[in-house]
């Protein structure tokens, strides 16, 4: 997959950013708070991601400006596609997204046509933060390779938001609890489904991520990442996921609906799921290095990208944000190896911390626009 041609206007301090990438290396060079970073964000959300350093919607559009407008032409080894992508101020933002010229009514479309995987320093949150990273992490880089996961997780999200209004509505003596078997039944179909799917894809990552840190380590240290699922059990997943396997889920539901409506707040399920990583059988979160956590965190992304481009045969367009200074030579030599057949934008306050054989076209960023551009 290739980025074609880009424009940005108005997305947070850019403006009229227009450019045609290199099909290789693309350096984004600047300062500090020039737009390196926004440069990718605006690129990244148009793949229907939330923005990888959490920015809310409404901060997207430049505080002098009533919109932004962002289009990107994608070639994907089959045929050019473009998708633009306006968002306007208002009472409500109002957003307009086109594909090839046929307007989407929501995001979940762009999931389907623009991958993409970010590189960011906010990556090691995925070793030594909470649960809930993890889980983000994992269910998007499995919507990746199968897009029905988004449809499951966003289908659960909404279920366990009504179960939680109903729990605190009976805590409250307003609903009668008779009503929770309604939705156990739907978030039994729909947290069974993820289990499955987080199980598979993790076995996958697991496998992969072996074998990148081990060589990483030069040899010395393994990565192993475990799924511990909060309904089955890891001899439950060899077995079909099937109405078994949802009377299951939908029976640890009930067993703790009486605490789930004394607290208000559903205790069971895919939202309680831990992934445990360890390097030489302990827990990285707990006992890895900032070294360790580092290189963890880096070779899982490495899986990832790797993961997608065996099974899709199409590789993502990778972004690598103000990481790439941080590593030695040995192990910028290692992870260009692994994307070097991949469309690269790289973010660097300085070209030369790069290797000398990092060639492409270089972008030189200042005040939100393009001050220079070399190849």
């Amino acid at each position: 997959m290739l980025i074609t041609h880009v424009k940005i206007d108005g997305f947070k301090n850019l403006s009229e950013i227009s450019f045609e990438p290199d099909i290789y290396y693309n350096i984004i060079v600047g300062e500090n708070a020039q737009g390196k970073t926004n440069l990718l964000e605006a690129l990244w959300i148009m793949s229907g991601c939330k923005s990888f350093r959490g920015s809310k919607e409404r901060d997207y559009i430049a505080l002098d400006k009533s919109s932004f407008i962002s289009e990107v032409g994608i070639w994907d080894d089959v045929r050019d596609q473009k998708i633009t992508y306006e968002m306007i101020k208002g009472g409500n933002i109002t957003k307009n997204i086109t594909i090839n010229g046929v307007k989407q009514k929501g995001t979940r479309n762009l999931f389907d046509v623009f991958k993409c995987i970010a590189f960011i320093p906010d990556d090691v949150e995925i070793i030594k933060g909470a649960p809930e990273k993890r889980r983000n992490f994992v269910d998007m880089a499995a919507s990746q390779l199968n897009p029905v996961f988004v449809a499951h997780i966003t289908k659960n999200n909404a279920v366990m938001n009504q179960r939680n209004a109903l729990l605190k509505s009976i805590m409250q003596g307003n609903s009668d609890s008779s009503i929770l078997e309604i939705w156990d039944k739907q978030a039994a179909h729909e947290g069974a489904l993820i289990s499955y799917m987080r199980d598979s894809y993790i076995k996958k990552l697991n496998q992969v991520c072996g074998e990148l840190y081990y060589a990483i380590s030069g040899g010395k240290e393994k990565l192993e990442l475990e799924y511990k699922s909060n309904v089955f059990k890891a001899e439950d997943f060899e077995l079909p996921c099937d109405e078994a396997a949802f009377e299951k889920y939908f029976n640890k539901l009930r067993e703790s609906e009486e605490y789930d409506i004394r607290t208000g707040i559903t205790h069971s399920g895919v939202n309680r799921d831990e992934i445990n990583i360890k390097i030489n059988g302990i827990s990285a979160k707990e006992y890895g290095s900032q070294g360790q956590i580092k290189s963890a965190a880096l070779v899982i992304k490495l899986a990832q990208a790797e993961i997608f481009t065996k099974r899709s045969k199409d590789a993502p367009v990778v972004f690598l944000d103000d990481v790439m200074g941080e590593l030695d030579e040995n192990r910028q030599r290692f992870v260009f190896d692994i994307i070097r057949n991949m469309q690269v934008f790289i973010t660097t306050p300085n070209e030369r911390t790069l290797l000398p054989d990092i060639k492409g076209k270089i972008l030189r960023i200042s005040g939100g626009r393009i001050a220079e551009e070399l190849r």
